[in-house]
């Protein structure tokens, strides 16, 4: 489709915990912005995809972010941080019972963690105008993370006014991935093309300037 993709290798728990995850999120997104023109690609159009707890980890980027540093010397540190959109796979949203999945939010924040960083870390609490346009899909048999940390966060960018996308499958357990022998869930690579394609993420730069 013309998508130049990057893999993100972050950090984890046990040995590391918040917020070096959401750092190494934060300095991929500014690093592809600040050589756009090296790696030939658009510095408005970085996004940033994630399933499962990657999309924890995405869903916090889209939600915590900030404009750069203009007098920082390290040229990555003065890009921004904001993912210009967001790719979620069934993803963990919140650290909230009842939907919070446990495991992610132990290897993120450890045993005991302070209420107020679980507040903080579940998402849908802090979508706001500026958190950027999104694609969620997960299925109502997934029973590892529950479809409300999907529907909950579509519902918070829908109230904020962020264009915004949910597909909830009948059918289908935790993790399906691309899931290619299943005909109804291989469908949601084909609805993310068209949303992609729908938000002129797929035009090539000069396309878009004829226009």
């Amino acid at each position: 489709m013309g998508v130049t993709a990057f893999v993100l290798k972050y950090r984890l728990g046990p040995r590391y915990h918040h917020p070096i995850e959401l750092g190494d999120a934060q300095r991929a997104i500014r690093l592809v912005r600040s050589r756009a023109i090296e790696f030939e690609v658009s510095p408005d159009r970085i996004g940033m995809m994630g399933f499962s707890a990657g999309g924890h980890l995405a869903s916090t980027a889209a939600t915590h972010f900030d404009s750069g540093n203009s007098g920082a010397a390290d040229a990555v540190d003065r890009a921004s941080s904001r993912p210009d959109f967001v790719i979620l796979g069934y993803p963990v949203i919140t650290f909230e019972a009842p939907y919070a999945h446990g495991g992610s939010a132990k290897n993120l924040l450890g045993d005991n963690p302070d209420p107020k960083l679980v507040q903080e870390l579940s998402n849908e609490h802090h979508v706001t105008v500026q958190t950027p346009p999104t694609f969620l899909f997960t299925t109502s048999e997934d029973n590892v993370v529950p479809a409300e940390n999907s529907v909950n966060f579509y519902l918070a960018l829908h109230k904020a006014g962020v264009p915004a996308e949910l597909h909830v499958f009948e059918k289908g357990p935790h993790g399906v991935g691309l899931d290619l022998g299943n005909p109804t869930l291989a469908e949601w690579p084909v609805l993310l093309a068209n949303w992609l394609r729908e938000k002129g993420l797929l035009t090539k730069p000069h396309d878009r300037m004829s226009k």
